[in-house]
């Protein structure tokens, strides 16, 4: 009889704060304390050499709204904790991009009006990208085309109390 190949698994992206479509504690927006949620992935692709991570909110008025960019994630890691504020913060090598309140860091949600969408989107890829610190998140997808392998979204939702 023969073995059972194993089914790969699809990459993955969680959070321990926040489950999939439902709201994201105000602790990790702009009424709160503004610290980035913890995310944990898993299922990566044979091949994977590094990881993206986008942040946005396409209900913005003016158009999608960049929170938060990272890449050259290692491809041995599978999660960042909560807080990630800068570089230092990061595992090793893996730089912030810019945001669009043109800061390399993590901004939490912070919606003018309404409920608004917030998708995090990992990117497993083939390679090191050759982008210096503070890339945008159109140059980060220019630099990706044809080396995602896989990607995983988590969203969650926001809604200012005042």
């Amino acid at each position: 009889m023969p073995t059972p190949t194993p089914t790969p698994t699809a990459l993955q992206l969680t959070s321990s704060a926040f489950a999939p479509s439902q709201p994201i504690p105000s602790r990790y927006t702009c009424e709160g304390e503004d610290l980035s949620p913890p995310l944990t992935w898993s299922g990566a692709p044979v091949g994977t050499q590094s990881f993206a991570l986008t942040m946005d909110d396409p209900d913005a008025p003016r158009g999608t709204f960049v929170h938060w960019v990272v890449y050259n994630l290692p491809a041995s890691v599978t999660s960042l904790p909560e807080g990630i504020r800068s570089d230092s913060d990061l595992p090793q090598g893996a730089v912030h991009g810019q945001n669009s309140w043109g800061r390399n860091s993590y901004g939490g949600p912070c919606p003018p009006s309404g409920t608004h969408r917030y998708f995090f989107t990992l990117y497993a890829l083939d390679r090191q990208l050759a982008l210096a610190p503070g890339a945008t998140k159109e140059a980060l997808l220019q630099a990706m085309t044809g080396h995602i392998l896989a990607q995983a979204q988590l969203m969650g939702t926001y809604q200012r109390r005042r």
